[in-house]
This record gives structure tokens, sequence and C-alpha cells, in this order.
């Protein structure tokens, strides 16, 4: 018997969600304040790059990771991202190809968000 695709899609999300999960509470737990720190941290780098600017995620991660901002895993990044899609602070505008990763998809590319507008 096959499990219809929707359901197989489904399940992929949810697994996706909780991982990512565990990978921010880990973080958090091994660096109190990650997930606000690095939230911050987004903000001030979409703001300085100006209203019209794309940013390639890797480098928002990049440079929270020089900035100090550094968890053993940088799937903890992830939930931060949609945080910051949720309150404005960046939206996605298009794709770039990644420059981490092997046999990965294109990477995220972000503008200003409506809550820095």
């Amino acid at each position: 018997m096959s499990i219809p695709f929707i359901t197989r899609t489904k399940m992929a999300r949810k697994l996706g969600a909780e991982a990512a999960q565990r990978a921010e509470d880990k973080a958090n737990s091994d660096m109190p304040g990650f997930s606000e720190r690095a939230l911050e941290h987004i903000q001030k780098e979409m703001l300085a790059a100006g209203r019209d600017a794309r940013v390639r995620g890797e480098d928002l991660v990049n440079s929270a990771k020089f900035a100090g901002i550094r968890p053993a895993e940088d799937r903890a990044f992830g939930p931060v991202f949609q945080k910051a899609i949720r309150e404005g602070l960046i939206e996605p505008v298009g794709f770039a190809p990644r420059t981490k990763g092997h046999g990965t998809s294109g990477g995220r590319v972000y503008g200003w968000g409506r809550a820095l507008a």
C-alpha cells in the first residue's frame, strides 16, 4: 500500500518543523537569548542594507555568526527567519545559488518587510 503524496508532504513538513524547533531549543539552551539576538541581528542588518537591498539568507546567517551568534547547528536559524517573516522584518523576494550544502536547492533572498517600510 502506498501513502498518498499529500500525506507524505505533510509528514515531511511536520518532521522538518519539529527538527527546526529542537535545533532552536538547543541553541537557546546553550546560548540563552539566541533567538532574540538572532532576530535583532537580522533587523539591524536589513536596516543597514537599505530599503531596496536584497540580502541572501546565508549572508545574514554568516554575519550573525561573525557577530558571535553561533549556535551548534545552523538549522537553529530557520525558526528565527520564520519569525522575522511573520513579524514583517523581512520578506522573501527570490532565490540565489547556495554556497553551503551539497546538492541543495537555491537559498532565499530577502528584502525589507512591511514592519521596516
